[in-house]
C-alpha cells in the first residue's frame, strides 16, 4: 500500500454514522478499509506510509457546486483558496458566462464581460487563451491544476456566439447553432449547461429557446444550472419557471445559490421548499446549491436594467455617457425595480465595493455606494469591471434551505478583487465550524454527505464522493473540534484552520496545513454519450 491512515473517524459520506477505521490507498484509490471492530483475525494495512490520523475526521474531498475559478484554477498553481478547504472537484462555466465554446470574436467579448468575476479582461495576459471549444479547455485543465473541474456549458456565451447581443427570440438557423453547440460541448465532457437569466445576453432567451437546449442537455444525461430570473420580487416565480421548463425538457435541475433574497423573500424558504418538494414528489430531478453567508456578490453593472445591456458592453458605456439615458437607467433602478435588480428598487446601502479592475479606483473598496452618480462614475472609470457585495440575505432563509434532502454546497466564490467575499475561502469550513460545531444546524454526517456524494451523485460519478473500497482517493482529514473558515468581511483571503490534509487521487495537495507543489487535479468529463 502506498499509505494508511491510521485510527481515523470516518464519515464516509453516505450519512451514516462516523466508525473508526484504518484506511489504505494504493494507486489513487482507496484499497482497504478496516474497521476498528473488524474481527479477530482481519489484520490491519500498512503501507510504505502510515499518517495517524487519531482526532481527526476523514471524509470523501469536497465538492464545490458553483465555483468561478475557470481562469484561477490555469493562472495560479497554488489556489489554496480552495484546496485548503479541503475542496477536491470544482464545478464551472456558472452563471451562464464562460470561455467555452467561442470563436474569436465571442472570447474577446466574454473576457471583457466577466473581467470583474475571473480578471482575463482585454489587459490580462497571465493565461494565454489558447482553446476554443469545451474539449480544448478541458484538455487545457489536464496539463496539471490544483484541484479536479468539470465544466457547464454556458448558454449566455452560447447565445453570444450565435446570436450577439440582440435582445430578441433566436431564428431558427440561430437556435440550430446553439443546439450544435450545446450537444458538441457535451459530446466534448460538459456535465450539463448552465444560465445567467438576470445577466446579458442570456436573459434574452425565452423559455421556448431554453427548453430546447435542455432538451439537447437531457439527452446526454446532463443537468441544467440555472440562476434564474429573479431572487427577489417574483423569486418564487422564477423557481416555478424553471421546475415546468426543465420538466417539459425532460432535464434534470440543479438550482444555482438557491436563496431567497432582498426584504420581500424574508421568511419565505419553506414556501420554496414547499415548490420543490411538490415537484419532487412528481417524480422531478432536482437538486441545489447554497453558500452560508447572507450577503450575495457580482458585479456593479449586473444591477441595471436588461435593456441598457443591448449591444454589449459598449453600448452600454455610450449609454452611461449620455446623461439622459443615465437618467433613465436611475430612475429604473431607484423607482420603477429593474430587472437586474431582480424587480425591487435598488437600496445603495446594502451595496458595498469589493474590487476594481482599474487600481486607481481602489480607494472605493470597501465603502457602500452612496448614491447613482458614484455608481456611474464607477462603471464609467472602471470600464464595468467593479465588483460589489449586497448585503441582502436573510440567516433564517439560509438555515432553512441548507437543511433539505437535495442540498448541496457551492461557494459561488469570485476570487477576484482586493476585498472578495469570503464564502470564496471559507464555505467548506463555514459549513463544518459554525452550521454543524457550533450551532447544530446539521450533524456532521449528514453536512458531510451534503458536500460530497450529493453532489458527486448530480455529477453522475461512479467513483467519488464517497470513502469507499475501489473509490478515488479523494480525500480530506480535518479536525471536528477545530476546523473553522479564516476568512471575515475585514480579513476575506484569510486560510482555513483545522484541515490538515488534503488528498486528490491520493496525492497530498495539503499536507500539514500547507500546499504542496502538487497539481493533482484533473478535468472530470461527462460521459460524452447520449444517455
Amino acid at each position: 500500500m502506498d499509505l494508511v491512515l491510521r485510527d481515523a473517524r470516518v464519515v464516509d459520506g453516505g450519512g451514516g454514522p462516523a466508525f473508526r477505521a484504518d484506511v489504505a490507498v494504493d494507486g489513487g484509490r482507496v484499497a482497504a478499509i478496516v474497521k476498528a471492530d473488524a474481527p479477530d483475525g482481519v489484520r490491519r494495512p500498512t503501507g510504505r506510509r502510515t499518517l495517524d490520523a487519531d482526532g481527526l475526521v476523514l471524509s470523501p474531498g469536497f465538492i464545490d457546486m458553483h465555483a468561478h475559478s475557470d481562469l484561477a484554477l490555469l493562472r495560479d498553481p497554488d489556489h489554496s483558496a480552495k484546496a485548503a478547504q479541503g475542496v477536491t472537484l470544482e464545478v464551472l462555466g456558472q452563471d451562464g458566462l464562460s470561455y467555452a465554446p467561442v470563436d474569436d470574436r465571442t472570447l474577446a467579448e466574454v473576457r471583457r464581460t466577466i473581467a470583474g468575476w475571473n480578471g482575463g479582461g482585454p489587459e490580462d495576459d497571465r493565461v494565454d487563451f489558447d482553446w476554443r471549444t469545451v474539449g480544448e479547455y478541458l484538455d487545457r485543465l489536464d496539463r496539471g491544476i490544483a484541484v479536479n473541474a468539470a465544466y457547464l456549458i454556458p448558454q449566455g456565451t452560447v447565445r453570444m456566439h450565435a446570436v450577439g447581443w440582440d435582445d430578441r427570440p433566436a431564428t431558427d438557423a440561430e437556435l440550430d447553432r446553439m443546439r450544435q453547440l450545446v450537444a458538441e460541448g457535451m459530446e466534448q465532457g460538459a456535465v450539463g449547461m448552465s444560465s445567467g437569466l438576470t445577466y446579458t445576453p442570456g436573459m434574452y432567451a425565452p423559455d421556448a429557446e431554453l427548453t430546447e437546449l435542455c432538451r439537447v442537455v437531457a439527452r446526454y444525461g446532463g443537468y441544467y444550472c440555472p440562476h434564474h430570473r429573479s431572487y427577489g420580487a417574483g423569486a418564487l416565480e422564477a423557481y416555478a419557471e424553471m421546475v415546468r421548463l426543465t420538466g417539459e425538457a425532460g432535464c434534470a435541475l440543479h438550482l444555482a445559490h438557491a436563496t431567497m433574497n432582498f426584504g420581500v423573500n424574508e421568511g419565505r424558504a419553506p414556501d420554496l421548499l414547499r415548490l420543490l418538494d411538490e415537484a419532487l414528489a412528481g417524480g422531478a430531478d432536482i437538486s441545489l446549491d447554497t453558500y452560508p453567508y447572507t450577503p450575495g456578490c457580482t458585479t456593479l453593472v449586473a444591477v441595471l436594467p436588461s435593456w441598457a445591456h443591448e449591444g454589449g458592453p459598449e453600448a452600454l458605456l455610450a449609454r452611461l455617457r449620455d446623461d439622459e439615458t443615465a437618467e433613465r437607467i436611475r430612475h429604473h433602478l431607484e423607482e420603477v425595480g429593474s430587472d437586474g435588480c431582480h424587480g425591487v428598487t435598488v437600496d445603495w446601502d446594502t451595496i458595498e465595493i469589493s474590487g476594481t479592475t482599474d487600481p486607481g479606483l481602489s480607494g472605493f473598496i470597501g465603502r457602500r455606494v452612496p448614491d447613482w452618480p458614484t455608481a456611474r462614475r464607477l462603471l464609467l472609470d472602471d470600464r464595468l469591471g467593479t465588483t460589489i457585495l449586497q448585503h441582502v440575505g436573510h440567516e433564517e432563509n439560509v438555515r432553512t434551505i441548507m437543511r433539505h434532502r437535495v442540498h448541496t454546497g457551492g461557494s459561488d466564490g469570485i476570487l477576484q478583487g482586493a476585498k472578495p467575499h469570503p464564502r470564496a475561502y471559507g464555505t467548506f469550513p463555514e459549513y463544518l465550524g459554525r452550521y454543524v460545531r457550533e450551532e447544530s444546524v446539521l450533524s456532521l454526517e449528514e453536512c458531510v454527505a451534503h458536500l460530497t456524494s450529493r453532489p458527486a451523485a448530480r455529477l453522475r460519478l461512479a467513483d467519488r464522493g464517497l470513502v469507499r473500497e475501489g473509490y478515488l482517493a479523494d480525500l480530506v482529514l480535518f479536525d471536528p473540534d477545530t476546523v473553522a473558515a479564516g476568512s471575515t468581511y475585514e480579513t476575506p483571503r484569510r486560510l482555513p484552520t483545522g484541515i490538515p490534509h488534503v488528498l486528490i487521487g491520493g496525492e497530498f495537495v495539503i499536507e500539514d496545513g500547507r500546499r504542496t507543489t502538487a497539481l493533482a487535479g484533473r478535468s472530470v468529463r461527462g460521459t460524452g454519450k447520449p444517455a
